[in-house]
């Protein structure tokens, strides 16, 4: 598994290009808001209304997957007030 000691800066860099190579056009319009999680191994990924509903949907079908995860349409999936 190449990215299996992957720092968290390639993980996200690799996360990224897949997302935006290969599924953007194909979920944006449709689920803008959603939360998007991505093996980066593989390509493969799972979408849900929340984060961790789509991670452990994830991890059911990649146990040892590398995952990265992004709110679709949004710059960051959280944001922080005070």
């Amino acid at each position: 598994m190449p990215y299996a000691n992957a720092s968290p800066e390639e993980v996200a860099a690799r996360g990224e290009a897949i997302y935006e190579e290969q599924i953007r056009t194909k979920v944006e319009a449709a689920h803008a808001g959603e939360f998007l999680v991505l093996d980066i191994t593989t390509g493969s990924y799972e979408i849900a209304q929340d984060d961790l509903a789509a991670t452990k949907r994830m991890l059911a079908k990649q146990p040892d997957g590398v995952l990265y995860g992004l709110r679709i349409g949004y710059p960051a999936a959280y944001r922080l007030a005070l």
